[in-house]
């Protein structure tokens, strides 16, 4: 199944650079504050995204070997500063003046910034790693080796906290996902295998994930090159097992080898004193009155959520949206939808967690009372303003409609066979004309029932519509179709009633809203199928009810089409 996607965009360096120095500008006005303290997150942040684009473009240019080049020695430099920001409190003006130097170099034109996926999407904070590479007493020199992408940044940060001399380096892992490799020149090889005798080599990424073959891909080129294994210190997010996808020599390794896992605090940081996790689906048990009606949840993607039951107005929700700009841009995105009394309140942001109040009383649809033509013209006024353009996370492009007709194929071919996929390419000769009037906005993705609640006062709220769009998925931001889509699917909406919805957001082509349709269902049982293979036996079960039923509409929709 074709579900996920990769979030990169092409910039200008300089324009990278001028960025940062007014997130280094604000950071030195906060000073040491709760919110100074995450300004400085967002310069690292800002830093390891420059870094690593410069890094890759060389990389690339040397037709993917990693070397100790001037790019390389500035991005060391770059984030070494920056990291010293966040980890010691010190203030930005290194930082600036590393900026200030490398906008004197001659730079590329452009450059590959990948998305950060621990900082936008996994509540990865960097003060944890330095904490872990203090609890792990290395002792003697450190050579730090960060992954890129987010290693570009974590890995400075574990080099300043671990007191490390020489600035960390960083590899780009290539090759199948579960088999990566590293490939060092010989310079950067020279100079690994060159360090002391009593140094310990500290692998840091944000894994392991299905296979953790990225920290152990270093692993395998230092170990094939006679550093021992005593040597070795992985310093991966968090402390499971490596994924299924393991190789049995990696999977030995991950046994034997020294390891301190990055785990942030149970209320990371939050200071909440006493806290309900509510992660994972477990806020189901409190909206719902009977477990057999809980909607189906992918806990893997879902973001952290955190409920304090004391605070200033009564229970408050911290879920998290993102350090640094992603978070920056979820708040713009809730507060906007607040503002036109579309969504809940947005209280702030802290350390990356958007605030909202818990609204206790508040039911999902289907388990209160409400006024379907309300119900109706609450969607059709939360999707008018979708197609007027919400703000939306940095860096987020959206698959084209070529790749989501590619996706739709192989996944209703996965679940329904080749006639299904076959009927889907009806739409192959139309995607010039119907591309042609598309316009990608920040699109919600998430329609479904228990996203829209009913407030004690009758009222209806949209839940959760700040960061879908920004998603570790295939799709991106897409054409409002996309949502008068979802809505139709999720919500049951009628023909009048989707016709309604669909003139409120501007969409008056109906064979544009159909061929989302499709490609919608399509999507949605390809991460049900996905997701039910990950899941425990009781949250399968729903996730496959979930898939049947998306794949039974779709072959209802493709029947019609064939005949």
């Amino acid at each position: 199944m074709i579900v996920y996607g990769d979030r990169r965009a092409r910039e200008d360096p300089r324009d990278l650079a001028r960025a940062l120095l007014e997130d280094c500008h604000a950071a030195s006005q906060l000073g040491a504050s709760a919110e100074g303290q995450d300004a400085r997150r967002r310069v690292l942040v800002a830093a390891g995204e420059l870094a690593q684009g410069l890094v890759d473009h060389a990389f690339a240019a040397r037709g993917e070997v990693d070397e100790a080049g001037p790019l390389e020695r500035l991005a060391a430099r770059l984030t070494t500063a920056a990291a010293r920001a966040p980890v010691a409190g010190a203030a930005p003006a290194e930082v600036a003046g590393v900026v200030h130097e490398a906008m004197r170099a001659p730079l590329p034109e452009a450059v590959e910034v990948r998305v950060p996926e621990g900082y936008a999407y996994y509540a990865l904070l960097p003060e944890a790693y330095a904490d872990a590479v203090r609890r792990a007493g290395a002792g003697g020199p450190l050579v730090v080796v960060g992954l890129r992408s987010i290693g570009t940044g974590l890995a400075a940060v574990v080099a300043v906290a671990g007191g490390a001399a020489a600035p960390p380096v960083t590899l780009r892992p290539v090759g199948h996902p579960f088999a990566r490799i590293v490939r060092p020149g010989p310079a950067l090889a020279r100079w690994l295998l060159d360090a002391p005798a009593a140094a310990r080599f500290v692998i840091v990424d944000e894994g392991p994930g299905l296979s953790g073959s990225s920290l152990n891909g270093v692993a395998d080129w230092l170990e094939d090159r006679g550093v021992a294994p005593e040597r070795l210190l992985f310093v991966p997010h968090h402390e499971g097992d490596l994924g299924p996808q393991a190789s049995p020599r990696h999977r030995e390794r991950w046994a034997r080898v020294a390891r301190v896992a990055a785990a942030a605090p149970a209320d990371f940081g939050l200071g909440l004193g006493a806290f309900e996790d509510l992660t994972g689906g477990r806020w189901r048990a409190r909206l719902y009155p009977d477990e057999r009606a809980w909607p189906a949840v992918d806990a893997r993607q879902e973001r952290v959520k955190l409920l304090a039951p004391d605070g200033d107005g009564g229970p408050r929700l911290f879920k998290f949206a993102g350090l640094g700009a992603y978070g920056d841009a979820a708040l713009a995105r809730a507060r906007a939808l607040e503002g036109l009394g579309l969504a809940p309140p947005a209280l702030g942001l802290v350390r990356g967690f958007l605030v909202h109040p818990w609204l206790e009383g508040a039911r999902p649809l289907g388990h209160a009372r409400f006024d379907r033509r309300a119900l109706v013209e609450r969607v059709s006024d939360y999707l008018a303003a979708v197609a007027r353009g919400l703000p939306r996370a940095p860096r987020v492009a959206g698959a084209s409609p070529a790749s989501l007709l590619d996706m739709a194929r192989h996944n209703a071919g996965a679940a329904l066979g080749a006639d299904a996929a076959a009927a889907l390419e009806r739409w192959r000769e139309r995607l010039p004309r119907l591309a042609a009037g598309l316009r990608p906005v920040a699109t919600d993705g998430r329609l479904q029932a228990c996203e829209w609640l009913v407030v004690p006062d009758g009222r209806l709220l949209k839940t959760d519509g700040v960061d879908h769009h920004a998603g570790h998925d295939l799709i991106g931001c897409q054409d409002v179709a996309w949502d008068v889509a979802g809505a139709a699917v999720e919500l049951d909406l009628d023909p009048d009633e989707r016709a309604r919805v669909a003139r409120a957001a501007g969409r008056r082509d109906e064979e544009v809203v159909a061929f989302h349709e499709d490609c919608y269902l399509a999507f949605q049982v390809g991460r049900c199928w996905l997701a039910a293979r990950a899941a425990a036996p009781d949250e399968a079960a729903r996730l496959e009810a979930a898939g049947r039923g998306y794949a039974a509409r779709l072959a209802r929709r493709l029947g019609a089409a064939a005949a």
